[in-house]
């Protein structure tokens, strides 16, 4: 970047905004902001994205665009090829993330391929807020779009989740509060070490 703003962009695939997966995000994102990194959280609860359609225009195209119109689809991709880290971050729904997140990541990733890796070598991490069970998968299921993306995973004290039902009960979840500090300290360390 050579001295202009690092920025990370933080997606929140969860229905409820404002919940434990905003909750989660926030306290990565205040570490990154203590580091002097610029960021912004994104809530999709509410906002239109339809899945991909397999359409292969944005192989055609190759205009950094998925074909669709009418959604919020190509304004995320947009966020998410400036910034220089992604974080994704869903609640588990059935051991899974939201449709939400997953429409998203299969079409940014398409359109991503489509015009030479628009996130390679971007830092990427994913949340994840949990009732009880199911939360590996989630975490795996988000990964899985930064590795295809050829993407940079910082690591953490223990995987990126954390545990509560109502809102704001992640905040008692000690272990995974300090879970994602560590996350957001390592994602800083990591994009100034890329940046620098």
């Amino acid at each position: 970047m050579n001295g202009s703003q690092i920025k990370v962009v933080a997606l929140n695939g969860s229905a409820r905004k404002g919940g434990n997966t905003a909750i989660l995000l926030r306290s990565v994102l205040k570490e990154l902001e203590n580091e002097g990194i610029e960021t912004e959280l994104i809530e999709l609860s509410g906002a239109k994205i339809h899945g991909c359609l397999a359409c292969g225009e944005c192989s055609k195209n190759k205009d950094r665009r998925c074909a669709q119109k009418g959604d919020m689809g190509n304004a995320l991709i947009d966020k998410m090829a400036e910034a220089d880290g992604i974080l994704l971050g869903s609640p588990t729904y059935v051991a899974d993330i939201t449709p939400e997140i997953k429409a998203l990541m299969d079409r940014a990733c398409l359109v991503s391929k489509a015009n030479g890796g628009l996130f390679r070598r971007k830092v990427g991490a994913a949340v994840v807020a949990v009732r009880r069970a199911g939360a590996i998968h989630a975490f795996d299921a988000l990964n899985h779009f930064f590795l295809i993306s050829e993407m940079i995973i910082p690591g953490s004290s223990y995987w990126n989740i954390g545990i509560g039902r109502e809102i704001g009960d992640v905040e008692r979840d000690e272990e995974g509060m300090q879970t994602m500090k560590t996350l957001g300290q390592n994602m800083a360390w990591l994009l100034k070490k890329i940046n620098g």
